[in-house]
């Protein structure tokens, strides 16, 4: 891997539709979805160490409410490269601060990667191709470079990048300029995409170099660029809660695509976890102690090893045991959990079931 790349994990999303494994006090990328011992924020920094990189080069963007908790997660990251939002304000101010602060460090041509933190990635060999890559043309070229995950069926619930005239190839990988991006499309829209074959999944994986895209958000994020510049991280609170896709990358005519594939999820609710572990000989996706009758298509959770879920006739659901919560939900709905969360905020009983 390139040196010069500085690896930023984005860490400060709840991971609601995780809920009741999720919590404030355990948000998603604390937890372990795939049966193994690291939960998704050391599974990620694990990833982008290997890459060949060091701990003082890896950077965390995180919360107020669970930067003590990343601390714990990630013992040899130095205390100078977690910086603490005081508030969340969306990605767009995560990348500008981030940025900022690279940039003061290291100049305005150090080359930055942000990942999220609860993405899940199969092949680290392809991985780690793929961002050689990116880290090629980000530093050849005045690009904002995205990385597309080649579709595997026509998702409406991922955003979808357009590429256009093909710029060239690094490392092997051809790269595009960006046509467009669009957000979750219909059923009939994103079938449409992908019979095209010009399309790609928006991964929310980026690289630049600093000064690129600083200069962009100038350009077309001032309200947020330029309140940090002047006033520092104090400001935060006051700034606009917007996406880096929305404030920047659906503006800026700097965006470059590499269509990529390494086996990728971004776990974005329960059904992924049928995504990782379902397999063919086996009715049910158990990550718990289960006795079922005529039970097939669910996904059993239960965080108690001495809990016992029992079932009876129920397909395509998903059953969560977590403490003092049980959640039983029709897969097709998890997008939901939010909607509960809502009416649990609403009613103080439920206080400490958030």
């Amino acid at each position: 891997m390139n040196t010069l790349l500085f690896p930023v994990i984005l860490a400060g999303g709840k991971g609601e539709r995780f809920w009741p494994l999720s919590r404030k006090d355990r948000p998603k990328q604390f937890l372990s979805l795939d049966g193994s011992s690291r939960s998704l924020l050391q599974a990620t920094a694990d990833r982008l160490i290997e890459l060949g990189g060091r701990w003082d080069s890896l950077w965390v963007i995180t919360s107020s409410q669970i930067a003590e908790g990343v601390r714990q997660q990630l013992p040899d990251l130095p205390v100078e490269n977690l910086l603490i939002e005081s508030e969340g304000r969306d990605t767009a101010a995560a990348v500008a601060w981030t940025s900022l602060e690279i940039k003061q460090r290291y100049g305005e041509d150090a080359v930055i990667g942000f990942f999220p933190a609860d993405h899940w990635i199969a092949n680290q060999e392809a991985f780690a191709h793929t961002l050689n890559a990116a880290t090629q043309l980000a530093t050849s070229t005045a690009a904002i470079v995205t990385l597309g995950i080649k579709p595997t069926f026509p998702s409406t619930g991922y955003g979808y990048i357009e590429q256009g005239e093909k710029i060239g190839s690094f490392n092997e990988l051809p790269a595009y300029h960006v046509n467009r991006f669009t957000e979750k499309p219909d059923r009939e829209t994103a079938e449409t995409f992908l019979s095209t074959g010009r399309f790609s999944w928006n991964s929310g994986m980026f690289v630049f170099r600093a000064g690129v895209v600083l200069k962009e958000l100038h350009t077309h994020a001032p309200e947020i660029i330029e309140p940090l510049e002047q006033h520092g991280p104090d400001i935060y609170p006051q700034l606009p809660k917007k996406s880096i896709d929305y404030a920047l990358m659906e503006k800026t005519t700097l965006a470059y695509v590499l269509p990529v594939d390494f086996g990728w999820d971004d776990l974005g609710d329960w059904n992924a976890i049928e995504r990782l572990l379902k397999t063919e000989d086996t009715p049910n996706v158990e990550l718990a102690t289960h006795v079922g009758l005529d039970t097939q298509g669910a996904i059993i959770y239960a965080s108690n090893p001495e809990d016992v879920v029992v079932t009876i006739g129920l397909e395509d659901v998903v059953i969560v045991r977590d403490r003092n919560v049980t959640l039983v939900v029709k897969k097709e709905r998890t997008q939901e959990i939010k909607q509960i969360l809502k009416i649990l905020q609403s009613d103080s009983r439920f206080t400490d079931l958030l």
